[in-house]
Formats: C-alpha cells, sequence, structure tokens
C-alpha cells in the first residue's frame, strides 16, 4: 500500500520517540492513509486480566481514542466501550464479524487465558443450548480465524500476575493456547499507548513488525531502561538507595532496570513521567517473567558474562572505577535475557 512515509522513517519515528508531544500524533495522517479503502474489522476480548490495557489506549493522545476508533479501525467488539450487550454484541458484534470477514479481521486479546476446570474459570456467555462460552474456547475459534493476534499486556503476551504460582486458574499466555497465527507481543503491565496505536499503525501500513526473540516489536522493546535511566550515574559510582526516599540507584530496592527491555525512560508516560521518574523502582513488567521475582528487593546476583556473575555492588565498584565499562550495564541485561552481542540490526524494508 503506498504511503509517503516509508517502513524505514516509521521504524525511526517509534524508536525515536518523541519528548514534547506522543509519537501517535505524528502517525495519525498516515493511519488514515492507510485505511482509506476501510478501516479493519477489529475485535477485543478480555480474560483474565484487570482491564488496565483498555484504559490505557483510552487515554491515547494523538490521536484520541474518539479518532482511533472511528476513523483508523472499526472496533466491532469491546466489552467496555461498546454500547450493545449480551446476544447482540457476541452474535453481531463478534461471531458475525469474524466469520464475514475471515483471515482479514485482527484480534485484540487483553488478559491471560484460564485453562482450569475446562475453562470454566472465565466464561464470556452461553450457546443457544445454555452451555456457557469459556474464554479459552473462544480465543482458539476466533484466534484460528484472524489474520493476526495483538496481545496487549503481559498478562496475554506471557501470562502475568494470573499466572503466576500456584496459578490455580491455570491461566496462560496467548501463545500457549493458539498456534499457527501470527501474535505479536505488546507486554507492560499496562502497555504505553503508544506501543499500542504504534503496533497498529505498522500492522496497517506494513504489516507485522519486527519482532524479537519473545514476539515484542523492536521499535520499541529493543532498548534497555537502565540504559537511559535519570540515574544511571549513581549506578556507575556505586551509590545505592537503602530506602525508595533516597538518591542514588535503586537497584538495592528492588529495580530491575538492568533487565527491562522498553523505552520507557525516553518517551515517558502522558509525555510527563515513568516509574523511575516518580521514584519507584522499574519492576520489568515488559518481561516474560513478570512478576516472578520480589518486586522491592534487590536482585542478589546479576550475570555480566558467560559463567560469570557478580553483586550489585561489585557491580557497581568496577563501573564506578573504570569509566571505559559504562556499558556493563547494557551487557548485563543482554545477558540475563539471553541477548549477549551486538544489537540486531533492524530490518529496513522499502515498502
Amino acid at each position: 500500500m503506498p504511503t509517503k512515509l516509508n517502513r524505514r522513517d516509521f521504524i525511526r519515528l517509534c524508536a525515536g520517540s518523541a519528548a514534547a508531544i506522543s509519537m501517535s500524533g505524528f502517525l495519525a495522517p498516515f493511519m488514515a492513509e492507510a485505511v482509506a479503502a476501510g478501516a479493519p474489522p477489529v475485535i477485543w476480548i478480555q480474560g483474565a486480566s484487570c482491564t488496565g490495557c483498555s484504559i490505557s489506549i483510552l487515554n491515547t493522545v494523538h490521536p484520541d481514542i474518539e479518532k482511533v476508533l472511528l476513523e483508523v479501525i472499526s472496533m466491532c467488539y469491546h466489552p467496555n466501550i461498546m454500547a450493545a450487550a449480551g446476544d447482540l454484541a457476541l452474535e453481531e458484534g463478534m461471531f458475525k464479524t469474524a466469520e464475514q470477514y475471515k483471515g482479514k479481521f485482527y484480534l485484540v486479546v487483553e488478559g491471560a487465558i484460564p485453562t482450569g476446570a475446562d475453562g470454566l474459570y472465565c466464561t464470556v456467555g452461553e450457546k443457544e443450548d445454555g452451555t456457557p462460552i469459556t474464554f479459552v474456547d473462544l480465543i482458539q475459534d476466533l484466534g484460528s480465524k484472524a489474520a493476526a493476534i495483538l496481545a496487549f499486556g503481559t498478562c496475554s503476551a506471557y501470562g502475568g500476575i494470573p499466572a503466576t504460582p500456584p496459578n490455580p486458574t491455570g491461566c496462560k499466555s496467548v501463545s500457549q493456547v493458539v498456534k499457527n497465527v501470527p501474535i505479536i507481543n505488546i507486554p507492560g503491565c499496562p502497555p504505553h499507548p503508544d506501543w499500542m496505536v504504534g503496533t497498529i499503525a505498522h500492522v496497517l501500513l506494513y504489516g507485522i513488525p519486527e519482532l524479537d526473540r519473545f514476539g515484542r516489536p523492536v521499535m520499541f522493546f529493543d532498548g534497555i531502561v537502565h540504559d537511559n535511566c535519570p540515574r544511571r550515574q549513581y549506578f556507575d559510582n556505586a551509590i545505592f538507595a537503602k530506602n525508595l526516599s533516597e538518591p542514588g540507584c535503586l537497584l538495592e530496592v528492588g529495580c530491575k532496570g538492568p533487565i527491562a527491555h522498553c523505552d520507557s525512560p525516553t518517551r515517558m508516560w502522558n509525555s510527563v513521567s515513568w516509574c523511575i521518574k516518580a521514584g519507584a523502582p522499574c519492576i520489568a513488567c515488559t518481561e516474560p517473567q513478570f512478576p516472578g521475582w520480589p518486586m522491592y528487593e534487590r536482585i542478589p546476583e546479576m550475570p555480566i558474562g558467560p559463567g560469570i556473575t557478580t553483586t550489585i555492588d561489585q557491580a557497581g565498584v568496577v563501573l564506578g572505577a573504570a569509566a571505559a565499562l559504562g556499558i556493563g550495564g547494557h551487557l548485563a541485561g543482554n545477558v540475563a535475557t539471553g541477548r549477549i552481542g551486538p544489537k540486531k540490526k533492524q530490518e529496513e524494508g522499502d515498502n
């Protein structure tokens, strides 16, 4: 599909973000161009979640959510914002759309998928004979007919909080339940609106974006939080805060920045703040392991190379003593997540 914005410039725009205005503001005219022939149908379903991902995207600024819903996409089903309910919503908004646009609609999944008790921990309606429609059956049915699945939020992408042990409801991620369908993971608890709107824009303009080994769009999740942390100089000089109210690197009070992949330090939320700027440690909510660690306790050991581990204090002392080792935090993050070596170059298509 022709567009004035080529894929290379699009990736640069997304990765660069914007300090004064939401990145999605620049995407509005290009998304409008992409869907001039007709907005693609979208079905948004929710499983085991807190609805935080829906709240986040509803707070998108440029374009605002009204423009996204009315001009960019055709939201055929969303349990929170649609006017219809009950059988009318299920039959007309969901099932009819899935059949009519089989292989052409996009399925957005928010929340983990409860599989225990034959899926009865999460039901979304009833069949004609009165038997419940379970969420696990629904996602398998709709997912098999979708052009692609966008897993919004860490719960749908990796299981998240609902799948944390002991996990009595048997919650799983989308990729553990649906096979043979393209899946894009946009994690976060919740994800930034730009990550969601930007991914939708890429899908409309160019198709599936380049993904990392965890299924995340590289344009948003390639960098390590630790690299651009405003408290990085404290780490390099081995100055660690012992309490949340103190100045210093927050690793001692549970910051997971060295293993967290996202661009929150430069993109920020509402173009104003983000976790560490607000005084809280990064909890690495974009990682597949989240929340499988104590939130406000230090990482006991951090891998810094093949077969080598060190305590946080030791890493800080080394970095403080040798300015040339300023990339140590980035290396630690890459090793900890299995991404050792040079950053993977972003694909530069000429579509």
